[in-house]
């Protein structure tokens, strides 16, 4: 009686384990990734979380940040989770760990719509913006600005994507760098196009506190779940 007991005890205590609140980083200005609609926060790493919480049995506190102070807060504690199209490199795996990974992309370089420019943009004197810490600023830097290719001058870094558009359609910069969903979803919706695509084969993962085995194992799990159930088609179909 008493080992049933112990027993029913053990399994309400991990069914309870996440009973709490659980508080997500992310940079909302990546759509369809993470965005602000009508004040509420939405995109598929959004709608993703929500189900990963579902499965879980945690509620979720979302907390919207530049992309390159993620993982500071999350190594500090202020967040419990990074939810923002972060790319899973061995550079991040050595301060961060990382759920399976959820999404595969490379990186494209946009322009204005009205440009003449092509891919060769990044290989002349013009300036190319980047959101500072993305895969979109390491490739540029390592590829380009370290081989001498570009000017260090003309990398201009960005806290938000958002403000590299914004100087890209006001004639500020020449083309931007970034993720090709997101850049997809810029041509479809704003006055630019993309013109060249950078394989990187690049995956997404949802990160966590080094050695918070338990939260990682919950959303690797719910992951499963979502994947095997048709979930993950359905968000697919939804925001791509």
């Amino acid at each position: 009686m008493k080992l049933r007991s112990f027993v029913l005890a053990l399994l309400l205590l991990a069914a309870f384990a996440f009973s709490k609140t659980i508080t997500v980083g992310t940079s909302a200005d990546f759509p369809p990734f993470e965005y602000i609609e009508n004040g509420r926060f939405v995109g598929f790493d959004m709608d993703l979380m929500r189900e990963i919480a579902k499965i879980a049995g945690f509620e979720l506190k979302f907390v919207d940040m530049s992309f390159d102070s993620l993982i500071p807060a999350l190594r500090a504690g202020q967040i419990d989770v990074v939810a923002a199209a972060m790319t899973i490199t061995e550079e991040r795996k050595q301060v961060v760990d990382f759920s399976i990974p959820y999404w595969t992309a490379d990186q494209s370089v946009i322009v204005r719509a009205d440009s003449n420019l092509t891919i060769t943009v990044l290989f002349g004197k013009y300036k190319i913006g980047v959101q500072t810490g993305t895969t979109g600023d390491l490739w540029c830097t390592d590829e380009l600005v370290s081989k001498g290719i570009l000017p260090e001058r003309n990398l201009k870094r960005y806290d938000t994507f958002i403000l590299a558009l914004s100087d890209l359609l006001n004639g500020n910069i020449d083309a931007i760098v970034l993720d090709s969903p997101v850049a997809s979803r810029f041509a479809a919706t704003k006055p630019v196009k993309v013109v060249g695509i950078i394989v990187t084969g690049e995956q997404y993962g949802i990160a966590v506190r080094k050695g918070n085995k338990e939260l990682l194992n919950a959303i690797n799990n719910a992951l499963k779940q979502i994947i095997e159930s048709g979930k993950m088609s359905e968000l697919i179909d939804k925001y791509f």
